[in-house]
């Protein structure tokens, strides 16, 4: 007798099959549960070009954002580059934060892509007191190194907050806080920078670097840029025979007995200039241009500055 087969056939329990169905929805609408409660939506996206702008953003932002730095630490702002990954960061950004004084030299054309296709972007050195560079190899065109003064980074903050507070989806009274916050911070390490400089003799207050990076704290604290070994304003240009004859001559004119080289930047140069100088100088090394990793020793702006300010005032103390 020629028997029949029958296929076995699963059919899940009502409980199951719910279950099922709602794991597909969950997937198809994007969401993402957690076993704490009902699921929340991503933070919105602030894409910022420097380290140090990148820090002062997430201090101010909290919770409330995702901050997303392009600079890596230890990186030199006129020269880094960023991937194509990174490039369509900024176009999907609720907001872009640049420093918009030239600083950025690799990354214009992306930015002028993103605010092309319309992403806000807020140009810190729109906020602040732009000082003109005034060396004959730059002279006339902005300085983009507008953080060495705290002062000015506080008109950077109190710009950025109403920006930030106004991304939807953002708790403003949020934003507010954690911007008061920094604003004390930074009126804190301005009085303790005038400080440490004014006790310095006025003779004293004498500047020589590897790259023009110091005009804004020669501004708020009265000290004379003598001259740096890199001319211009960009990382990027090299020094000619009469430029470091030139420097030398300064000086020995002025007795300067200690001179800095930028974290960012090779000090060979500077070693070379220090031998060149009928002076026994020394060579201390500042972090201007970038923040370092965790691990160094400038790992966010406020420590930066408080950094350079010791080693500046104890190179330059009689």
């Amino acid at each position: 007798m020629r028997r029949s087969r029958s296929r076995s056939r699963y059919r899940p329990a009502p409980a199951a099959l719910a279950a099922v169905v709602a794991l597909s929805t969950l997937l198809l609408t994007g969401c993402t549960a957690t076993a704490d409660g009902p699921s929340t939506p991503a933070r919105p996206s602030v894409v910022v070009t420097t380290n140090i702008l990148g820090d002062v953003v997430a201090e101010l932002a909290g919770e409330q954002l995702t901050v997303t730095t392009l600079m890596k630490p230890d990186a030199d702002p006129h020269s880094f580059e960023i991937s194509a990954q990174e490039a369509a960061q900024l176009g999907s950004a609720a907001l872009v934060v640049s420093n918009g004084l030239g600083l950025e030299e690799g990354l214009q054309q992306h930015l002028d892509r993103a605010e092309a296709g319309g992403v806000p972007v807020f140009r810190a050195g729109d906020a602040v007191d732009v000082l003109d560079y005034s060396t004959r190899d730059a002279a006339g065109l902005p300085d983009p190194h507008f953080w060495t003064d705290p002062a000015r980074m506080l008109d950077v903050v109190d710009a950025l907050e109403p920006l930030l507070a106004a991304v939807d989806g953002v708790d403003a009274e949020a934003i507010a806080a954690h911007s008061d916050d920094y604003r004390e911070a930074l009126h804190d390490l301005d009085a303790e920078m005038t400080a440490a400089f004014g006790a310095l003799p006025a003779e004293r207050r004498a500047l020589v670097t590897n790259h023009h990076v110091f005009g804004y704290l020669a501004d708020r604290y009265d000290f004379e840029v003598v001259g740096a070994v890199i001319p211009g304003g960009t990382t990027l240009a090299a020094p000619s025979a009469s430029d470091l004859a030139e420097l030398v001559e300064a000086i020995e004119t002025t007795g300067v007995r200690t001179i800095f080289a930028e974290s960012s930047s090779p000090d060979r140069l500077m070693q070379a200039l220090a031998g060149e100088a009928d002076l026994e100088v020394d060579v201390v090394e500042l972090y201007t241009e970038s923040l370092t990793s965790a691990e160094g020793g400038a790992p966010d702006y406020l420590t930066m500055m408080r950094v350079n300010t010791e080693r500046i005032a104890t190179g330059l103390s009689p």
